[in-house]
């Protein structure tokens, strides 16, 4: 057998003398084994320490509204729950899942993205089921990505863009995104050395944490400079079905001719159901991209629970129900609390945009302060959580965001709080 890793493991399971005959340094090597270097290069986790002292006001009894984290305050409807407790009696559902998916939930997705997209697609080629679209997103580096080729990512962005790219031994080229532009990037600003260089392309439409909706247009330029470049776009639509304007719908990347031929897209069961816990997701689209992440995943995970994938057709079945849609749809539930909260911050001063799709609100922070110090003195001074939008990315500095996450009546009283505040 190797011995490099004998080696490695051997001080643990030494005695007495033979761990006293290690140099320091070599104890110092030892240790620094069991972290690999490639964690170092991960940015600063900044909401560590807003957690902190959420959990701190918390302890000290404070009455703390949390508008930090994007996961629903609604329970999984009914309907979904029934359909997993009869799933939970079949037989099948408790052996290993098929890795790409049942043939259920891939036909129930074809059909759902040709009813909402007016999108063909192979349910044996052109779909895949996920545990939750971060962990699509997180494995897709591994499998497209060679050391030292480009991913391009948004910024403000999803971190797990940057992480994935990290971890697959890619570098990471940001693309700033600013109010001015509608928040999308600059595809012409992107230097050719780096295009050149480059094998993958996040986006992110509805967008986290900014909220903006991509226009089809943009889209079709998006897939244009993937196919000149032969960059491959993983487009991020978690939040496609969270809209408040039913007369603008988000667009699909796939909706674009030819769009197959460099682009899969990824959507999440997890905000439009309340389903956040359950972890499912899928992926649509290039089906030799598709191959080479469901390639990945076999090999690290195997595959979605059988129950979850029934509940999860149960909803996709049933999204232009009246109870789905009274949460996310227009009118409903986020629209409902959007409304309060863009409402009351401009009342208050604050400059904010009405989103129109994604339950996230993306406030300017006032003026003379930066997002860190919005996001501390909220909470310190009015008990209420945001995200600094810092934690995006370096073109997050200067807003902060608010997730709608909390009734409504809670919301005008955080926004009351929040108008109190002087300076």
């Amino acid at each position: 057998m190797p011995g490099g890793r004998l080696l490695c493991l051997s001080p643990l399971v030494l005695e007495g003398d033979a761990i006293d005959n290690h140099s320091s340094a070599t104890d110092n090597a030892i240790m620094k084994s069991w972290r690999a270097n490639r964690l170092d290069e991960l940015p600063p986790y900044l909401f560590v320490e807003i957690d902190r002292r959420k959990r701190e006001a918390i302890a000290a009894g404070r009455d703390v509204i949390d508008f930090g984290v994007g996961d629903p305050d609604q329970p999984t409807h009914e309907f979904i729950i029934e359909a997993a407790a009869k799933a939970l009696r079949t037989p099948a559902n408790h052996r290993y899942p098929l890795g790409i998916g049942t043939a259920e939930f891939r036909q129930t997705v074809a059909s759902f993205f040709a009813q909402r997209f007016g999108v063909t697609l192979d349910p044996q080629t052109e779909v895949i089921a996920l545990i939750g679209s971060k962990e699509g997103l997180g494995h897709l580096p591994t499998a497209v990505v060679n050391p030292g080729e480009f991913a391009l990512i948004p910024d403000p962005g999803y971190p797990v863009y940057t992480s994935g790219t990290i971890f697959a031994g890619g570098k990471c080229h940001y693309m700033p995104l600013f109010e001015e532009t509608g928040w999308l990037p600059a595809l012409e600003e992107i230097p050719s050395s780096v295009a050149r260089d480059a094998k993958l392309m996040f986006l992110n439409y509805p967008n986290n944490p900014t909220a903006a909706c991509a226009p089809l247009e943009f889209l079709e330029r998006a897939v244009e400079f993937a196919s000149e470049h032969r960059i491959l776009i993983a487009s991020d639509a978690a939040y496609s079905e969270v809209f408040f304007d039913a007369d603008q719908p988000p667009p699909s990347i796939l909706q674009v001719p030819g769009a197959k031929d460099v682009a899969i897209e990824f959507h999440s069961l997890s905000k439009t159901f309340n389903m956040t816990g359950w972890r499912v997701g899928f992926a649509v689209g290039n089906a030799e991209a598709l191959a080479a992440l469901a390639k990945v995943k076999n090999n690290v995970d195997s595959g979605v629970f059988g129950v979850v994938q029934e509940a999860a057709v149960a909803g996709l079945r049933r999204i232009t129900s009246a109870e789905v849609q009274g949460h996310i749809g227009p009118g409903g539930l986020y629209c409902r609390r959007r409304d309060v909260l863009v409402d009351g911050l401009r009342s208050a001063g604050w400059s904010v945009a009405k989103p129109q799709a994604t339950f996230y609100v993306w406030a300017r922070c006032p003026r003379g302060f930066d997002s860190m110090a919005v996001a501390n003195r909220l909470l310190a001074e009015a008990d209420v959580v945001t995200i600094p939008g810092v934690g995006f990315g370096r073109s997050g500095e200067g807003y902060v965001r608010f997730a709608l996450t909390v009734g409504e009546s809670r919301t005008a009283q955080a926004v009351e709080r929040i108008a109190r505040l002087k300076g």
